[in-house]
Protein backbone atom coordinates (compact mmCIF):
# COMPACT_ATOMS: atom_id res chain seq x y z
CA UNK A 1 0.00 0.00 0.00
CA UNK A 2 0.96 3.35 -0.68
CA UNK A 3 0.74 4.94 2.74
CA UNK A 4 1.60 8.56 3.58
CA UNK A 5 4.77 8.63 6.09
CA UNK A 6 2.20 9.55 9.10
CA UNK A 7 0.89 5.54 8.30
CA UNK A 8 -2.46 6.92 7.17
CA UNK A 9 -4.89 5.33 4.64
CA UNK A 10 -5.38 7.63 1.72
CA UNK A 11 -9.19 7.51 0.23
CA UNK A 12 -10.43 8.97 -2.56
CA UNK A 13 -14.46 10.34 -2.94
CA UNK A 14 -15.82 10.29 -6.09
CA UNK A 15 -19.97 11.50 -5.78
CA UNK A 16 -21.74 14.08 -7.61
CA UNK A 17 -23.08 15.57 -4.52
CA UNK A 18 -21.63 18.04 -3.03
CA UNK A 19 -22.88 17.30 0.46
CA UNK A 20 -22.87 13.85 0.26
CA UNK A 21 -18.99 14.43 -0.26
CA UNK A 22 -18.22 16.16 2.60
CA UNK A 23 -20.43 14.42 4.95
CA UNK A 24 -18.21 11.15 4.15
CA UNK A 25 -14.93 13.45 4.03
CA UNK A 26 -16.15 14.54 7.65
CA UNK A 27 -16.94 10.94 9.04
CA UNK A 28 -13.61 9.16 7.61
CA UNK A 29 -11.31 12.12 8.53
CA UNK A 30 -12.39 11.84 12.21
CA UNK A 31 -10.81 8.34 12.18
CA UNK A 32 -7.23 8.85 13.04
CA UNK A 33 -5.99 5.96 10.41
CA UNK A 34 -7.79 7.27 7.96
CA UNK A 35 -7.46 10.33 5.21
CA UNK A 36 -9.49 11.43 2.38
CA UNK A 37 -6.73 12.58 -0.31
CA UNK A 38 -9.26 13.72 -2.59
CA UNK A 39 -12.96 14.29 -4.16
CA UNK A 40 -14.50 14.01 -7.54
CA UNK A 41 -17.57 14.64 -9.24
CA UNK A 42 -17.03 12.59 -12.64
CA UNK A 43 -15.43 9.52 -14.01
CA UNK A 44 -12.52 12.02 -15.80
CA UNK A 45 -12.30 14.06 -12.75
CA UNK A 46 -11.86 10.24 -10.80
CA UNK A 47 -9.29 8.87 -13.05
CA UNK A 48 -7.28 11.88 -13.04
CA UNK A 49 -7.37 12.33 -9.32
CA UNK A 50 -6.82 8.82 -8.75
CA UNK A 51 -3.69 8.95 -10.98
CA UNK A 52 -2.20 11.50 -9.20
CA UNK A 53 -2.72 10.50 -5.37
CA UNK A 54 -2.30 7.07 -5.72
CA UNK A 55 -4.59 6.15 -2.68
CA UNK A 56 -5.55 2.92 -1.47
CA UNK A 57 -9.73 3.13 -1.73
CA UNK A 58 -11.63 4.96 -3.52
CA UNK A 59 -15.65 5.18 -2.73
CA UNK A 60 -17.87 5.23 -5.60
CA UNK A 61 -21.36 6.42 -5.94
CA UNK A 62 -22.79 4.35 -9.22
CA UNK A 63 -24.48 8.16 -10.64
CA UNK A 64 -22.03 10.45 -11.49
CA UNK A 65 -22.21 13.82 -13.18
CA UNK A 66 -21.83 12.64 -16.46
CA UNK A 67 -20.77 8.92 -16.40
CA UNK A 68 -21.91 5.47 -14.93
CA UNK A 69 -20.07 4.61 -11.52
CA UNK A 70 -19.95 1.23 -12.95
CA UNK A 71 -17.98 2.20 -15.99
CA UNK A 72 -15.69 4.23 -13.56
CA UNK A 73 -15.05 0.97 -11.08
CA UNK A 74 -13.95 -1.41 -14.87
CA UNK A 75 -11.86 1.36 -15.57
CA UNK A 76 -10.06 1.50 -12.39
CA UNK A 77 -9.70 -1.88 -12.46
CA UNK A 78 -7.70 -2.32 -15.31
CA UNK A 79 -5.83 1.17 -14.84
CA UNK A 80 -5.03 0.27 -10.88
CA UNK A 81 -6.33 -3.37 -10.02
CA UNK A 82 -4.35 -2.90 -6.81
CA UNK A 83 -7.12 0.00 -6.03
CA UNK A 84 -9.82 -1.13 -3.47
CA UNK A 85 -13.33 0.13 -4.60
CA UNK A 86 -16.72 0.38 -2.17
CA UNK A 87 -19.51 1.46 -3.31
CA UNK A 88 -21.83 4.12 -1.47
CA UNK A 89 -25.04 4.48 -3.52
CA UNK A 90 -28.86 5.45 -3.18
CA UNK A 91 -29.33 2.73 -6.07
CA UNK A 92 -31.25 -0.78 -4.84
CA UNK A 93 -28.69 -3.14 -3.75
CA UNK A 94 -30.69 -6.58 -4.95
CA UNK A 95 -30.35 -5.10 -8.37
CA UNK A 96 -26.69 -3.39 -8.28
CA UNK A 97 -24.91 -4.52 -5.60
CA UNK A 98 -23.45 -7.97 -7.20
CA UNK A 99 -22.76 -6.15 -10.59
CA UNK A 100 -20.35 -3.56 -9.01
CA UNK A 101 -18.97 -6.70 -7.19
CA UNK A 102 -18.43 -8.19 -10.54
CA UNK A 103 -17.05 -5.25 -11.90
CA UNK A 104 -14.21 -4.86 -9.31
CA UNK A 105 -15.91 -3.29 -6.21
CA UNK A 106 -15.25 -5.29 -2.82
CA UNK A 107 -18.33 -3.82 -1.46
CA UNK A 108 -21.30 -2.14 -1.64
CA UNK A 109 -23.37 -0.14 0.70
CA UNK A 110 -26.38 2.24 0.65
CA UNK A 111 -26.46 5.81 1.53
CA UNK A 112 -29.53 4.94 4.03
CA UNK A 113 -26.91 3.34 6.18
CA UNK A 114 -25.87 4.94 9.33
CA UNK A 115 -21.99 6.50 9.52
CA UNK A 116 -20.95 3.54 11.69
CA UNK A 117 -21.93 0.78 9.17
CA UNK A 118 -20.28 2.87 6.45
CA UNK A 119 -17.30 2.65 8.72
CA UNK A 120 -17.71 -1.06 9.42
CA UNK A 121 -17.62 -1.37 5.20
CA UNK A 122 -14.80 1.09 4.99
CA UNK A 123 -12.49 -0.80 7.74
CA UNK A 124 -13.94 -4.82 5.88
CA UNK A 125 -12.81 -3.93 2.08
CA UNK A 126 -9.16 -2.35 3.80
CA UNK A 127 -8.86 -5.47 5.35
CA UNK A 128 -9.10 -7.52 2.36
CA UNK A 129 -12.82 -8.92 3.13
CA UNK A 130 -15.63 -8.37 0.57
CA UNK A 131 -18.87 -6.00 2.18
CA UNK A 132 -22.42 -6.57 1.26
CA UNK A 133 -25.63 -6.31 3.11
CA UNK A 134 -26.96 -10.00 4.82
CA UNK A 135 -29.87 -9.87 2.10
CA UNK A 136 -27.25 -9.48 -0.59
CA UNK A 137 -25.07 -12.10 0.75
CA UNK A 138 -27.80 -14.40 1.17
CA UNK A 139 -28.81 -13.80 -2.22
CA UNK A 140 -25.34 -14.25 -3.87
CA UNK A 141 -25.30 -17.73 -1.69
CA UNK A 142 -28.69 -19.09 -2.60
CA UNK A 143 -27.87 -18.33 -6.43
CA UNK A 144 -24.82 -20.23 -6.17
CA UNK A 145 -26.19 -23.39 -4.83
CA UNK A 146 -28.96 -22.92 -7.37
CA UNK A 147 -31.81 -21.76 -5.65
CA UNK A 148 -32.73 -18.28 -6.87
CA UNK A 149 -33.71 -16.16 -3.64
CA UNK A 150 -36.14 -13.02 -4.10
CA UNK A 151 -38.57 -11.95 -6.11
CA UNK A 152 -38.76 -13.10 -10.22
CA UNK A 153 -38.52 -9.50 -10.75
CA UNK A 154 -35.28 -8.99 -9.39
CA UNK A 155 -33.91 -12.39 -10.87
CA UNK A 156 -35.11 -11.12 -14.15
CA UNK A 157 -33.00 -7.48 -14.12
CA UNK A 158 -30.22 -9.48 -12.98
CA UNK A 159 -30.08 -11.14 -16.14
CA UNK A 160 -29.49 -7.84 -18.09
CA UNK A 161 -26.13 -6.77 -19.35
CA UNK A 162 -24.72 -3.21 -17.72
CA UNK A 163 -25.44 -1.38 -20.60
CA UNK A 164 -29.45 -3.03 -21.33
CA UNK A 165 -30.06 -1.92 -17.47
CA UNK A 166 -28.81 1.30 -18.37
CA UNK A 167 -31.04 1.65 -21.56
CA UNK A 168 -34.20 -0.01 -19.10
CA UNK A 169 -33.14 3.18 -16.61
CA UNK A 170 -33.25 6.07 -19.12
CA UNK A 171 -36.31 4.50 -20.76
CA UNK A 172 -38.23 4.36 -17.48
CA UNK A 173 -36.94 8.17 -16.82
CA UNK A 174 -38.94 9.36 -19.77
CA UNK A 175 -35.65 9.70 -22.36
CA UNK A 176 -36.06 9.58 -26.26
CA UNK A 177 -34.57 6.88 -28.44
CA UNK A 178 -32.60 10.06 -29.37
CA UNK A 179 -31.47 11.34 -25.69
CA UNK A 180 -30.23 7.52 -24.98
CA UNK A 181 -28.76 6.81 -27.61
CA UNK A 182 -26.78 10.26 -27.78
CA UNK A 183 -26.22 9.59 -23.75
CA UNK A 184 -24.80 6.18 -24.42
CA UNK A 185 -22.47 7.47 -27.05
Amino acid sequence: MNLKPDGKTRIVIIDDHPLVRERLIELIDREADLEVCGEAEDRSEALELIDQTRPEMAIVDLNLKSSLGIELIKDLQVRNPQLLILVVSMQDEMIYAERCIRAGARGYITKQQASRHVLQAIRKVLAGDLYVSEAVSNQLLSRSIGRPAGADFVLSIALLADRELQVFELIGKGHSTRQIADSLT
